[in-house]
């Protein structure tokens, strides 16, 4: 609304000024009304049968009839306090029941003594001296002290500070009829400012926690600050003199503009806005009250907290007021019109107890400022707490959406990856379907071809038989690479042994098998059925080539697991005693298809082939990968 407010012409915006302002002013009215009305209403009631209000006074030498509540006109008479007077009737009959002398309001302390005695002396009761409490005093009289018919009661007022001492009206009667009042008066004066004090502590270490995890966000602290100095005022016992305390009263009357001040400087940051430097200077009254009570002596604190503070308390709530207006005016929203009335309640409060200080309202000596400033704070600290808790709660909400989309997100990967699983798995039995096609298309299918060939050819005997043998050969060595073999390749070269040696016995040829390390070959997980009938296919054509073209009459095998400080990796090599043959100069195994087919197989398997040969036989050596790879190696 702000924008729009910024944005329309200048008519317009002052019509929206108005229309907005208008009615705020008239709702703050209503509540200045209804503040006044309950302060008048809301007074605790006295028991005016047993009142004593007619006194003679004895002050500055004079003495004169006085009729309480009685100002004084001295504001310090601490070396000759004004001495009050007067009289009370008590029957003989009403000795059963304790009679009390109670006093509702006074300032700053009282001694109250019957008949000569003393019966109460409120400087004992550090919480009962100060004006801005309201403490009332009540005091037993003892029977003995009673005498049948009139009764004299003295009080002496001790008067130090910036306002005149004041004396309300005094009750003498029994203490069942005072005690109500009393109770009364200590409930709402006493009770709850202690109870409103307590709240503010809580609340000040609450704010403070919540401004060190925020902060980017000063207001927190601000009021902290402001609510810890209420507290210091609240809880810390006044100085009574004549004690020369002036530091502790220099902390009491400064923190009042102080904390006013702090006030301005929350409304200000509460509502968006930069506190301008100049503003500062809203500071300055508390802090020379307070340089001064720390230099000079106890009259100077209370002087310039009179000059100073109190006109600082109200220009700070009259500029708090002007920002909550602002901020209404602006925002329209909650919470600007909360504070707004907050403070128009402790502003009327405010202006209640001035009225009272100058005597303009001389009956009405009840400070009611201090209760309601206090009760502002409480209640601005328990909006912030619960804005904060709301903003808790949209954290909590905002990550709980986060965790379900999460999960959806979640669960629409596990459907992705179960998808993918399953087309790689179909590629995977598609591949290899092809791989099996293509061994039997090479092995078997050649065999077939051959020994169809033969027959064709009118071939009879051995070479259709050898043909068909190993076409027979071919078809197992298929089906053993189809097993399951767990990663363990001892297990296939176990097949392959035993075929080899059947092979190998017509020809009268000895098949030395050896494991050169206890575990043989290490385990390879990742192991697949075409990688076994590669390697089985190279041990094969080594042990042909060796009975075929090289007369062989003695074969190794020698099987053995190599670490040179990288891995274990497993090796195999096929020694045989035959003539051996003439490698190519380079190595290569030009012309010789079947050397040619054991690279290739060797290549696709990762694995690497080494062939030696000479006239004393020939070697050959496969090393096998550290890890076989996924798919063929040579296709890229």
């Amino acid at each position: 609304m702000s924008e729009i407010a910024v944005k329309a012409p200048r008519r317009t915006r002052r019509r929206l000024i108005v229309s907005r302002l208008v009615p705020y002013l008239l709702l703050q009215a209503l509540i200045v009304i209804c503040t006044i009305l309950g302060l008048r209403l809301l007074q605790p009631s006295d028991p005016e049968d047993f009142a004593v209000n007619v006194f003679s006074a004895r002050e500055a030498g004079a003495t004169r009839a006085v009729t309480l509540p009685h100002f004084t006109a001295s504001r310090y008479s601490l070396a000759d306090p004004p001495l009050y007077t007067g009289t009370f009737a008590f029957r003989g009959e009403d000795a059963g029941s304790g009679w009390s002398v109670y006093l509702p309001r006074f300032s700053n302390a009282v001694e109250v003594a019957v008949n000569g005695v003393v019966v109460l002396d409120s400087r004992r009761d550090a919480n009962a001296n100060r004006p801005d409490r309201n403490t009332p005093q009540i005091a037993a009289i003892p029977s003995s002290l009673l005498r049948d018919g009139s009764n004299e009661i003295t009080v002496r007022l001790f008067v130090w500070g910036p306002l005149k001492g004041f004396l309300d009206t005094v009750y003498v009667g029994p203490d069942k009829s005072l005690r109500p009042a009393y109770e009364t008066r200590t409930l709402l004066f006493v009770t709850l400012q202690v109870v409103f004090s307590a709240w503010q502590a809580i609340l000040a270490v609450i704010l403070a926690i919540m401004w060190l995890m925020r902060r980017h966000e000063p207001v927190y602290g601000v009021l902290a600050v402001a609510m810890v100095l209420g507290v210091i005022q609240a809880f810390l016992p006044p100085p009574v003199p004549p004690a020369m305390t002036s530091r502790i009263a220099a902390v009491l009357l400064a923190s009042a503009p102080i904390e006013s001040a702090l006030i301005v400087v929350f409304g200000v940051l509460f509502f968006g806005w930069r506190w301008p430097r100049y503003a500062t200077l809203v500071f300055a009254p508390g802090l020379i009250i307070f340089g001064v009570g720390l230099i000079a002596g106890p009259p100077m604190p209370r002087i310039l907290f009179l000059v100073l503070g109190i006109p600082t308390v109200g220009l700070c709530l009259f500029l708090m007021a002007c920002v909550t207006a602002t901020a209404v005016i602006r925002r329209q929203d909650a919470a600007s019109f909360t504070i707004g009335c907050a403070v128009t309640i402790v502003l009327t409060c405010w202006v209640h107890d001035m009225l009272s200080v100058f005597d303009i309202m001389p009956n009405e000596r009840i400070f009611v400022s201090r209760l309601s400033y206090s009760a502002m704070l409480v209640a601005i600290g328990a909006g912030l707490t619960w804005r904060f808790a709301r903003a808790l709660n949209q954290v909590d909400s905002f990550a709980g959406q986060l965790v379900a989309r999460v999960r959806e997100a979640e669960e629409r990967l596990k459907a992705s990856f179960v998808r993918e699983e399953e087309r790689a798995r179909a590629a995977a039995l598609a591949n290899e379907r092809t791989r099996l096609m293509r061994d039997l298309h090479d092995g078997l299918g050649g065999q077939l071809v051959s020994i169809v060939a033969l027959s064709e050819r009118g071939h009879e005997g051995a070479t259709i038989t050898d043909a068909a043998r190993a076409a027979l050969k071919d078809l197992r060595l298929v089906i053993d690479s189809m097993d399951d073999i767990g990663g363990d390749l001892m297990l296939a070269l176990g097949s392959w042994r035993e075929r080899a040696t059947a092979q190998l016995r017509p020809h009268d040829i000895a098949l030395d098998w050896r494991v050169a390390t206890p575990q043989g070959l290490p385990l390879h997980p990742e192991l697949r059925p075409w990688h076994v009938i590669q390697i089985v296919r190279i041990l094969d054509e080594a042990v042909t080539n060796a009975v075929k073209h090289a007369e062989a009459r003695h074969i190794a095998v020698c099987i053995e697991t190599l670490d040179d400080g990288q891995g274990p990796c497993g090796v195999m090599s096929v020694t045989d005693d035959g003539k051996g043959f003439a490698l190519a100069e380079n190595g290569a195994t030009a012309g010789q298809r079947g050397l040619r087919n054991m690279r290739s197989r060797a290549a696709r398997c990762g694995a690497v082939l080494a062939l030696s040969s000479d006239g004393s036989g020939t070697r050959v050596r496969l090393q096998l990968p550290q890890r076989f790879p996924e798919s063929d190696a040579a296709a890229g």
